[in-house]
């Protein structure tokens, strides 16, 4: 499988996508075409989500092709030369990706080695679940089953702390929660500016700050790039 994990499409300051483009363009080298999955959008139209990515993919010489387009959007993924999935709501996300099939389809072609980028909500689904989302479920998906490409779970924009003043549960006591109803599970906090690379039965992080860890029964811990991220797998 090739998987491209981003935390954030947007750094504070940059423009979208900045940051992340050139990785990006590395990762999806000699493709011409991607099928982009918008369906995380909610307060602005999938068409304008598509021409949003592909002006900044023009500057790495790639297509983007919306799946909203398509009479048959599953199809499309199936005879896709990578796909591309955008970040926003992860239950909206879900919920469509579901009612089109495109969770087992795209399973099915990263399997077979077709490049996937996704970013937030799109690295979210790559996880066996979307259980680990920050995001408000604003639909009812069917489920909160995923994609699966991975056997851990992403926390994307990870924070370390509450804002100053609000008294309510930091993000790693949620993920405290979490782990402790699925203690087989792995969740990686992944902070922003930071991606996960899987290529070649190898993951690796990307970005200058670390990722933190969550098991239960295991001190919580942080690895940086560089480090052996093979318990993971």
């Amino acid at each position: 499988m090739k998987l491209l994990m981003i935390s954030n499409s947007t750094n504070a300051g940059e423009e979208y996508l900045k940051y992340p483009i050139q990785e990006i363009g590395h990762f999806l080298e000699g493709v011409k075409e991607v099928a982009f999955v918008p369906y995380a959008a909610v307060t602005f139209s999938y068409a304008q989500y598509e021409a949003k990515v592909q002006a900044r993919f023009d500057e790495i010489g790639v297509r983007v092709h919306s799946v909203h387009r398509a009479k048959d959007p599953a199809r499309m993924i199936r005879e896709a030369e990578a796909i591309c999935v955008g970040g926003g709501n992860t239950f909206v996300l879900a919920k469509k990706m579901q009612e089109q099939g495109l969770m087992s389809a795209i399973l099915r072609k990263v399997k077979a080695g077709t490049p996937y980028v996704g970013w937030s909500a799109g690295s979210n689904v790559c996880c066996p679940t979307i259980c680990t989302t920050n995001d408000m479920p604003i639909v009812e998906p069917s489920s909160f089953k995923a994609i699966g490409a991975v056997k851990f779970q992403i926390n994307p924009h990870y924070l370390d702390a509450n804002p100053e003043g609000h008294a309510g549960e930091t993000r790693e006591q949620r993920i405290l929660e979490y782990i402790q109803a699925n203690p087989r599970r792995y969740v990686v906090g992944l902070r922003e500016g930071c991606m996960l690379l899987y290529e070649d039965g190898h993951l690796e992080l990307k970005g200058n700050r670390p990722m933190r860890i969550f098991k239960k029964g295991i001190p919580t811990f942080e690895v940086k790039a560089g480090d052996d991220l093979s318990f993971l797998l």
